[in-house]
């Protein structure tokens, strides 16, 4: 199985290696690679009175590009601020299951909060809500367990409790998906 992680609009390439780098624990017998060239954020996803972005929208135009490029997930980062319908915003968003995942820096950032830019904080932030969303390309729902990766965020506090890997019950469903080679869940 094959993973591309993408830049969407401007956002630096260590983010991207440090990224492929935990990735590569979580997923090891994964093929992971990160794509030489970013893809713009796309002028009609912004809201320009909420001042956010519709990420279905940049889901859209990552799926194309993953279809283009054979690959069977593509994981876009992007540091503009998201939104979906019926919610004030989003750290991430996926087909579930499907090709495409997208997280942003937006919110996962501490200066956001008000507080000083922590390096540290924020890469563990952006290794959860990476595997996190590339779980829910799997097929993986959000899990019960508020330590699981799969737990659902509905603040930064729930990100930072929860730990960058799958409980035992989603790391075997995980698993069965992986070895089924379809990236499917089985039936």
């Amino acid at each position: 199985m094959k993973f591309l992680i993408v830049r969407v609009g401007n956002v630096g390439s260590s983010v991207l290696e440090h990224v492929q780098e935990n990735l590569r624990i979580i997923f090891p017998d994964v093929s992971l690679a990160v794509a030489p060239d970013a893809l713009p954020v796309p002028k009609e996803a912004l809201d320009s009175k909420r001042k956010q972005y519709l990420s279905p929208v940049i889901l859209d135009q990552l799926r194309v590009y993953a279809d283009r490029l054979k690959v069977d997930k593509v994981l876009g980062i992007a540091a503009v601020d998201l939104y979906v319908p019926g919610l004030s915003f989003v750290f991430g968003e996926a087909e579930s299951p499907g090709k495409a995942a997208l997280i942003s820096l937006f919110r996962l950032q501490s200066e956001f909060y008000g507080g000083a830019a922590n390096e540290r904080l924020l890469a563990g932030r952006i290794e959860k809500e990476a595997v996190h969303e590339l779980g829910h390309t799997l097929g993986l729902g959000h899990c019960q367990d508020p330590f699981c990766v799969m737990h659902f965020s509905n603040s930064i506090f729930d990100t930072d409790r929860k730990r960058s890997f799958f409980c035992g019950r989603c790391y075997g469903k995980v698993g069965s998906v992986l070895t089924d080679g379809k990236g499917d869940p089985p039936v």
